[in-house]
């Protein structure tokens, strides 16, 4: 059976729109599940997902993620029924709360209270999908008038997938999604967290099969030198969400057992972004993700596929489109 297997576009920074257009579509060629472009404070993440969605014939568009507070709920609306029907019904709307740094010294917006802004989101932007008249009385929107999108959107519901981490947005994810985002979570600890939101699924009256479980970590092909770059790219990605990315990353890892690590990385911080991602050690690299070639990767696949994961994510760290098609095929299955 094929894996589902889900890539990640992050277009901050340099941007080179051919060679992204080239890579989604090997990925939608070879039967890639999934494409999330990420969005933080750098281009918008709808402009390429607009190309994407020119380009590409059965791959699934995801926001990988967008937050809540920058647009509205109808604003989000107009969004995905707008990109769902350019793309025939293959959007994915993923959505965060980010924090409170970005929301507030980004967009300039009050950052709380964030669970009752996501569930109020997600509420008001579903009904506008369900093309109905949309009135709603949440303690944040206030909608009385009875609008509704003006046209047909492609599909009565677009899947929602969430980046949460607190119990309580956990709980709101059960209710309200129908996939998880999960972030920094050890191989060890994988079917445990997963088994105690499946459960919630369960127990919010919806089907734990119908919803995605996304790897929390990615496993990315990488050989000879590019491997050296990889590690220590997802080790200063690590180091970056500990020190610099508020208190929740930090919190999370520790609750995993990693109280030492996140210390030290955090007093690293103090001779900068390098001297941080170094403060990761090897061990808890190769616990939250994977770096090494196709053999390899393809064995941590098949262990996150046992601990519960449906949807993994991968990359490949080549230049060469053939080598990244054929890679990108062999981890499909």
């Amino acid at each position: 059976m094929a894996r589902r297997l889900a890539m990640g576009v992050d277009w901050q920074g340099n941007f080179d729109r051919k060679r992204i257009l080239e890579r989604v579509k090997i990925a939608d060629e070879v039967g890639v599940d999934t494409v999330f472009v990420a969005e933080a404070w750098g281009r918008d993440c709808f402009t390429l997902l607009t190309l994407l969605a020119e380009h590409t014939r059965r791959i699934r568009l995801a926001t990988g993620i967008v937050n809540v507070y920058s647009r509205t709920p109808a604003a989000l609306a107009q969004h995905f029924a707008t990109l769902d029907e350019l793309s025939e019904g293959r959007m994915v709307a993923g959505f965060g709360t980010s924090g409170a740094n970005v929301i507030e010294h980004f967009h300039g917006v009050r950052f709380e209270p964030s669970l009752t802004r996501m569930r109020e989101t997600i509420e008001v932007f579903n009904a506008y999908l369900r093309h109905e008249p949309v009135k709603y009385d949440g303690k944040l929107f206030k909608l009385e008038r009875g609008f509704t999108l003006r046209f047909e959107p492609v599909r009565r519901h677009i899947p929602v997938v969430l980046a949460t981490l607190n119990p309580k947005a956990l709980e709101l994810t059960a209710s309200h999604a129908d996939g998880w985002l999960p972030v920094m979570i050890p191989l060890d600890r994988i079917a445990g967290e997963f088994g105690a939101l499946r459960d919630k699924v369960a127990a919010a009256g919806r089907d734990p099969q119908a919803f995605d479980f996304f790897a929390p970590g990615g496993v990315t092909v990488a050989t000879g030198e590019a491997r050296s770059r990889a590690e220590m790219a997802a080790a200063g990605t690590t180091a970056f969400y500990i020190g610099r990315m508020g208190v929740y990353y930090a919190r999370q890892l520790e609750r995993f057992g990693f109280h030492d690590e996140v210390a030290r990385v955090k007093e690293a911080w103090k001779n900068g972004a390098a001297a941080a991602a170094a403060a990761v050690p090897a061990e808890m690299r190769s616990r939250l993700g994977c770096v090494g070639d196709v053999a390899e990767c393809r064995e941590r696949l098949a262990r996150e596929a046992e601990a519960g994961v449906s949807v993994h994510r991968v990359a490949v760290a080549t230049d060469d489109n053939r080598e990244y098609e054929r890679v990108l095929a062999a981890l499909v299955g």
